[in-house]
């Protein structure tokens, strides 16, 4: 039997911009893709903080160092600026390794989205 579970979370990173008119997906700095095990075209859950909204999208690579954190696309109408988000992305496994995966699990600085 295999399993959906959490892989990878930025827990609490503030949205830096909203791209309507841009193709879709979330851009990260990569500081925090590395840091949390993403990688770019990987699906994401998008949960907002201060208004309840979640949403799927995919993770495209941002400027390094930059805290850059930017809902794309008809995302985009789903935050605003300076909403706090939760970025979560899943992995399928078998049932026994599931059972001893870690998750990659970072905390980012609210302020400015850098690591503590």
């Amino acid at each position: 039997m295999q399993v959906q579970v959490m892989k990878s979370k930025i827990h609490r990173v503030k949205v830096t911009e909203a791209d309507l008119n841009y193709i879709g997906s979330i851009t990260i700095d990569p500081v925090l893709m590395r840091a949390s095990n993403l990688i770019e075209g990987e699906k994401v859950q998008i949960v907002n903080v201060n208004n309840g909204e979640r949403l799927e999208t995919y993770v495209i690579t941002g400027k390094e160092n930059s805290g850059e954190v930017c809902l794309n696309g008809p995302a985009a109408r789903r935050v605003s600026v300076n909403d706090i988000i939760i970025i979560i992305s899943y992995a399928i496994m078998d049932f026994e390794e599931a059972k001893s995966f870690k998750p990659s699990i970072v905390f980012p600085n609210e302020t400015n989205n850098t690591l503590k």
